[in-house]
């Protein structure tokens, strides 16, 4: 099975958890069968090789989030990089090309898209299974996935297949409606839209060429930026014909919201919390190292980062967005693909932060020529090279950096550093990398 992976997502309504590099898909809150923590990408992962160990898995995303998928998937993964957002259709059309000029799929496989983040049973993978079948072998040009709703939702578009058999031929499909029209959808068969589709390779590209001028890969991803932002459902699916749509009845659930999301959590608090007992339905997420007490909270979602602290009842939580776009505020957290990085203190002429280098992993040789940095090795062991000198770390070292220095560091154990920033002039974009 050939499969695509949109990994999209702004971070925003899972706040202060997420933010523009970490999108819920990367925080881990799930727990896996050997009791250890695991996020959305690394379940479905887990998911999909379970049920197909042979399954090419390519993920289509930002440039923002290839260093997160980095860390916590490796290589074990495709990835196709949008230069820019652009929404559904030119991100397939971007994955499709990639697939046949850089991986040499043959035109004629079946290719299966779905996004990063449904928090559903093995069953789903095993519909996909099929869905591929169907695309392969079946004379529908496109194969959707349709799920069984289970209430009248007002978030989800609709497809309205023309029969109640398992396989049915599509006869419309039906934006989000309001409730009244969404209970009328349902009494007459409707199916939830969950943007699963599967399709012969050939197909798509042949339908990308008709809308979009382009050669190849290379020459669709320089014209990228130029592309109409315009959705897969409305360039493709709501006007091809030999459409048709198989019936998923299995656990499925959208985690878009801190309401929704608790639900799936492995337990009712995780990090440093305590809930008394006269609270009820109250989740804490806490990644700080300080103890959170809630006391008589009902109904409701605390959670704390190096971001800020959420405290809100969990349906309004579902109305973040907004408050969160007002938030000026630099990235806190994130995860590379050598490790990750937390901000702990900024001030006017400096700024800290605690680096975690994974082991084999190690940051750029670069410079820097407005500040000064210090490293203080926290714990574990690697080498560092100041200009040009290669020399052993462990903890207690000490290293001081004047700008204009040559610096790196790597890890032979997981090797923890509180680096010190210290300069008028403090950006991400003073820095110069060199070969090494």
């Amino acid at each position: 099975m050939n499969i695509i992976l949109l990994s999209g997502g702004s971070g925003q309504r899972l706040w202060p958890l997420s933010n523009d590099v970490r999108s819920k898909q990367f925080i881990k809150m799930f727990q896996n069968e050997d009791g250890e923590l695991e996020s959305m990408l690394t379940r479905v992962y887990r998911q999909i090789t379970s049920v197909d160990a042979e399954a090419g898995i390519t993920i289509a995303t930002s440039k923002k989030q290839v260093s997160s998928i980095k860390n916590q998937l490796g290589d074990r993964v495709n990835i196709c990089v949008e230069p820019c957002r652009r929404d559904t259709f030119p991100a397939i059309c971007l994955a499709a090309a990639y697939l046949r000029d850089e991986q040499k799929i043959n035109e004629d496989e079946p290719v299966v898209v779905c996004p990063v983040d449904p928090y559903v049973e093995d069953s789903y993978f095993e519909a996909l299974k099929e869905l591929s079948r169907m695309a392969e072998t079946g004379s529908a040009n496109l194969s959707l996935l349709g799920i069984e709703p289970t209430y009248p939702s007002e978030k989800y578009g609709y497809i309205i297949p023309a029969s109640d058999d398992r396989v049915s031929r599509v006869e419309t499909f039906k934006e989000k409606p309001d409730l009244a029209a969404a209970e009328k959808y349902i009494a007459g068969g409707a199916l939830w839209n969950g943007g699963v589709f599967a399709f012969r390779l050939g197909y798509l590209l042949r339908r990308a060429h008709e809308l979009i001028p382009f050669t190849d890969y290379q020459d669709l991803y320089a014209r990228y930026e130029e592309l109409e932002k315009i959705s897969f459902d409305y360039a493709v699916a709501e006007q091809e014909r030999e459409i048709q749509v198989l019936r998923y009845n299995g656990g499925w659930k959208d985690l878009g919201t801190w309401n929704t999301f608790t639900e799936a959590m492995a337990a009712p608090v995780l990090g440093r919390g305590i809930l008394n007992e006269t609270c009820e339905n109250t989740n804490v997420v806490n990644e700080l190292n300080i103890p959170i007490l809630c006391m008589g909270c009902r109904n409701m979602v605390v959670a704390a980062s190096s971001d800020g602290i959420l405290v809100s009842d969990k349906e309004q939580s579902s109305y973040i967005k907004p408050f969160v776009e007002q938030m000026e505020q630099q990235v806190m957290y994130a995860e590379k693909s050598w490790g990750s990085f937390t901000v702990l203190d900024v001030q006017e002429d400096s700024m800290t932060i605690k680096i975690v280098l994974l082991p084999g992993h190690g940051l750029y040789y670069h410079s820097h020529d407005h500040r000064d940095e210090v490293w203080t090795v926290m714990s574990g062991r690697g080498k560092a090279v100041i200009d040009g000198v290669e020399r052993a770390v462990m903890p207690g070292d000490v290293i001081s950096m004047p700008a204009g220095c040559r610096h790196t560091v790597s890890a032979d154990t997981e090797l923890k550093i509180i680096e010190v920033q210290l300069g008028g002039n403090i950006t991400v974009e003073d820095k110069h990398k060199y070969a090494l």
